[in-house]
């Protein structure tokens, strides 16, 4: 349990630095130095330093927005068998309960914007509420991948120890139709490009942004800190399915998980500087890719494996 507990508390920490290598691969493709790598947590420090400003128009749903979608994100983390050791938490038919507790923090996010009255932020949490719909399908696809294969509901019989080879050796050629699903789910849950574009600044191009443009200081800074445990939790699951090597080795689970992962955020910073944005009415056609994929893969299995 100390371990389980312990690689969880380093994922949530680690969770600025990997996504502050995306700012680094994306500014080496276009010729420049970028930020430092730890520009996330100097970030969140300032954030923290500061105090929040509120308008006279909320209500505490406004205030529960970004700390109930921090919760949420650090939550479903203590369910993900990090590095393939076994989770904080883990019962029969948890991965349902983690797919809802996203969406708890998805709708109080959208809540929270909802609650300013504005209509930029309006714009953007109706955008939030309908992409995601599409991920949802194609995330209980994915499942039913998963327990037409295994037979259980629990993450930990996916991804740890060695469950996540035998799921290549049960399923094979199938697994990457699901590998590529979960990266188009990744991008599209956390409004990287080609769905939304985090470093824009015109509200009527935002998704994720021009829902958080009210939030200041503190505030803030929870919701910087909950999306970057998002971003861990979708990485750290395709990690684990392109990088599902063990061996008994001290050390060799870790090492391949950050390995992993490093592949994965490479991965993101260079799909966002060789792909431009999509227009919103693309949206859709590519998210829906992600279901595709997925039904395809469900497909193939329920014929051909046995």
């Amino acid at each position: 349990m100390i371990q389980s507990i312990s690689l969880w508390l380093a994922a949530i920490l680690a969770a600025p630095f990997f996504s502050g290598l995306i700012l680094k691969i994306k500014a080496f493709f276009g010729g420049k130095k970028g930020p430092p790598i730890l520009i996330n947590y100097y970030t969140l420090i300032k954030l923290f330093k500061k105090g929040s400003v509120y308008s006279s128009s909320t209500t505490f749903v406004f205030k529960l927005g970004p700390v109930i979608s921090l919760a949420a994100s650090i939550t479903v983390l203590m369910f993900l068998p990090i590095a393939g050791f076994n989770p904080v938490f883990s019962f029969n038919g948890d991965v349902i309960f983690v797919l809802y507790v996203l969406g708890l923090g998805r709708f109080f996010t959208i809540a929270a914007a909802m609650d300013t009255a504005s209509p930029f932020e309006g714009m953007g949490a109706a955008r939030e509420a309908y992409f995601p719909i599409i991920c949802e399908a194609a995330m209980f696809m994915i499942l039913i991948f998963f327990y037409r294969i295994t037979g259980e509901l629990q993450l930990s019989a996916y991804f740890a120890g060695s469950s996540t080879q035998n799921l290549w050796r049960l399923a094979g050629a199938p697994l990457v139709f699901i590998v590529l699903s979960l990266f188009i789910i990744l991008l599209t849950e956390n409004s990287r490009v080609p769905v939304d574009d985090p470093a824009t600044h015109l509200e009527l191009t935002m998704i994720h942004e021009v829902m958080v443009l009210d939030h200041s200081g503190p505030d803030f800074g929870l919701i910087e800190l909950g999306s970057f445990c998002k971003l861990m939790f979708y990485s750290t699951i395709i990690s684990r399915m392109i990088v599902p090597f063990e061996s008994a080795i001290f050390g060799f689970p870790i090492v391949m998980y950050i390995a992993g992962l490093l592949i994965v955020y490479v991965a993101v910073g260079v799909t966002e500087s060789i792909t431009a944005r999509y227009r919103m009415d693309k949206v859709p056609k590519f998210v829906l890719t992600s279901f595709a994929l997925a039904f395809f893969a469900t497909i193939i299995t329920l014929e051909f494996v046995k």
